[in-house]
């Protein structure tokens, strides 16, 4: 997962390069998904979100022609470094589940919470989580649930949740299997409150829909 922090006037050519790399992500027989997001509140923050079979499979992609073109773009168009996050799915996903579209219909939105967890709760939430997370799928709403362990030490995590447009994420909120997960957050990370690790997401690409 790549966080880029673009210079206004240089959003739409980034934007353009980083949905010609996620196309051609996609056609990789490697990759598990491939999308790309702006911020909501933030357009010139870009997100990509990708998985690949493995990290060989990643770096030897990022030689071809679309990944180098975004390296070279950056150089130029960047406000601020690139970071990068390397993830553990926790209630892993195959490809098909990955791919899983909204409908055309939909006015999807996608959630990003990064939490970071006080040390020696990392646990409780994992299996706060593990309970909560085949209702959460479950959910009408719902097109994809996933948490992910950041690589560091243990406390950082994020989780990515696509939601088939704002009622169902409201639903979300309402629904009693959150309460546990809404009290751990309340509780037990640090840099409370916890809604300021909030990100909603906008996808621009590749934009697939049932």
């Amino acid at each position: 997962m790549t966080r880029y922090e673009v210079k206004p006037q240089q959003v739409a050519e980034f934007q353009k390069a980083l949905g010609n790399y996620v196309s051609s992500a996609l056609a990789n027989q490697n990759n598990i998904m491939a999308e790309a997001y702006y911020e909501q509140d933030k357009p010139s923050i870009l997100w990509v979100i990708e998985r690949w079979n493995s990290k060989k499979h990643l770096d030897a992609f990022e030689k071809n022609e679309q990944a180098q073109t975004v390296t070279a773009l950056s150089k130029k168009a960047l406000a601020k470094t690139t970071k990068e996050y390397l993830l553990k799915d926790l209630e892993p996903l195959n490809k098909e589940q990955w791919r899983k579209a909204s409908k055309k219909e939909d006015k999807q939105i996608v959630i990003m919470l990064f939490v970071d967890a006080k040390a020696g709760t990392q646990q409780n939430f994992k299996d706060t989580y593990h309970t909560a997370m085949p209702q959460f799928r479950s959910e009408p709403g719902v097109v994809t649930y996933q948490l992910s362990e950041i690589e560091g030490d243990g406390t950082h995590f994020v989780t990515y949740e696509k939601f088939r447009g704002q009622d169902a994420f409201q639903y979300h909120l309402n629904f009693p299997p959150i309460q546990p997960v809404i009290d751990y957050l309340n509780t037990s990370i640090e840099g409370q409150p916890f809604q300021n690790g909030l990100h909603t997401l906008i996808e621009f690409a590749p934009m697939t829909r049932e």
